[in-house]
């Protein structure tokens, strides 16, 4: 069984979906104009709105904070590290370009979340690559499969990774016991996810910019203390990149190690293309109400995510000096190593409480994205979805005791299963992107708020709830 999940993980993770993941990104710039870099500004427009509010969904910005929980975890601290490690400098540049084309695939497979939504248990909007895979494509059975994966990946497995990260930190910074961390930790997320998608969207939506903010202010902090060595520090991402100068590589040297390893970083970090962040997408009332409004919301975690989440731990680590790949110092030791060349021994404990924030918000963030699947399953009434919640509990507490690395390899491997299906399933819809995002465009140059009708596209009405676009 090891053998076999080590080898479903090597063809996921090895061949299709580093590849796959640049070429859906790349395919879906092209196809929509380079829709993330000509409607940039739509995203914050999207984001803030006009502060109407769908009783059935949650606002536009509580969908990006929760989007946000669970991106941005400790693989924003201790991930960004290992690819300065492994690849040298120029892994950044190739993480940013990874987030750009990722972008795209974002925007594309949030607009058809929200096109394909559904009123699901209580009157709360549901749906995500499931739902589009079901009524888009005609295929309910693979729904069915992506979100039995996506449960046991991101609800379960994943949710005792950050448990870990969380325990490691805690144990080694202030001395606390593990099983303290994880009963502590089980508390704070069930009072949490027990008050549902809506509290966990009033939690994200206060907790993920304090935590992202206050990160990003010490990263600006840094810049502006050490400006002067600033071009420098880019000229070398720069030069690393393409193999130029001395700083080509990290310990495994050359562009190819730079490039593997920021890719794969960039597509860790910002889900794109995963079929994670959808299922919080589409339960947001979009405004403007239109699909596509969503699509850039989505789009934004992205650019939020890893262009300067993940950005600023890359700077601070460059800026401090401490990268050596011949020390073996990586992960989260060489993010606190930076952070206390930086700001003295309160360096190495801010470390330790922003792995709190991040990866708690991640747990409370993963958890959201299950109800939907839930539902799709018929599995949304109360009983399932506490069971759910108390099996979650429960793997956040043996999460923050142990690592079996078996367990967290299967959870790779279902991960790689529902991202290769949304792939195939996006790429399938990509036409239906097309037109809402042609319509949502047209109508912002001829001066108008957007507004989808689902009358006007009868094209497009298979599938779709036409009481939610009427």
């Amino acid at each position: 069984m090891t053998a076999l999940i080590g080898f479903l993980n090597t063809i996921f993770w090895g061949y299709v979906l580093i590849y796959g993941l640049l070429a859906v990104g790349a395919y879906f710039t092209i196809r929509l104009g380079f829709v993330q870099f000509r409607h940039f500004p739509e995203m914050f427009r999207c984001v803030i709105g006009s502060g109407a509010q769908d009783r059935a969904g949650i606002s536009p910005f509580q969908a990006l904070t929760v989007s946000l929980a669970s991106r941005v975890g400790t693989g924003n601290i201790a991930g960004v590290a290992v690819a300065l490690y492994l690849g040298g400098p120029g892994a950044i540049f190739w993480m940013w370009m990874v987030a750009l084309v990722g972008m795209a695939t974002a925007y594309a497979e949030s607009t058809l979340a929200q096109l394909y939504k559904t009123h699901g248990e209580g009157g709360i909007y549901r749906g995500g690559p499931a739902f589009y895979i079901a009524r888009g494509l005609g295929l309910p059975w693979l729904g069915a499969i992506f979100s039995v994966c996506l449960i046991l990946s991101f609800g379960l497995v994943f949710n005792a990774v950050q448990a870990n990260s969380i325990a490691d930190a805690f144990q080694g910074a202030f001395g606390v016991p593990k099983l303290a961390t994880g009963l502590g930790l089980a508390v704070l997320t069930g009072i949490v996810i027990f008050g549902g998608i809506r509290q966990i969207a009033r939690v994200a939506e206060y907790v993920v910019p304090f935590m992202a903010g206050a990160y990003l202010l010490l990263a600006i902090w840094v810049l502006l203390t050490n400006i002067a060595a600033v071009p420098g520090v880019l000229a070398t991402i720069f030069a690393s990149a393409f193999g130029f100068g001395p700083a080509a590589g990290g310990v495994a040297g050359g562009i190819a190690a730079a490039a593997l390893n920021g890719i794969k970083r960039g597509l860790f970090s910002n889900e794109a293309g995963m079929g994670s962040a959808p299922n919080i997408a589409a339960t947001a009332s979009p405004d403007p109400h239109h699909p596509s409004s969503q699509g850039f919301v989505q789009a934004l975690g992205v650019f939020i995510d890893t262009l300067l989440v993940c950005t600023a731990t890359a700077i601070m680590i460059l800026l401090s000096g401490v990268l050596d790949p011949t020390n073996g110092v990586t992960g989260t030791a060489l993010t606190q190593a930076a952070l206390t060349h930086h700001f003295g021994s309160f360096g190495a404990t801010f470390v330790a409480i922003a792995i709190f924030f991040f990866a708690f918000t991640s747990i409370i963030g993963n958890y959201a994205y299950c109800e939907s699947a839930m539902d799709f399953l018929g599995l949304g009434k109360r009983g399932p979805i506490t069971g759910l919640r108390s099996l979650v509990l429960l793997m956040v507490i043996w999460g923050a005791l142990q690592a079996v690395a078996t367990v967290f390899d299967f959870a790779d491997a279902s991960m790689g299963l529902m991202a290769t299906i949304n792939l195939i399933a996006i790429v399938a819809l990509s036409g239906i992107v097309v037109t809402l995002t042609r319509d949502y465009v047209a109508q912002r140059k001829a001066g108008k708020l957007p507004h989808f009708h689902i009358a006007q596209h009868p094209g497009l009405a298979k599938g779709v709830e036409a009481e939610i676009w009427k």
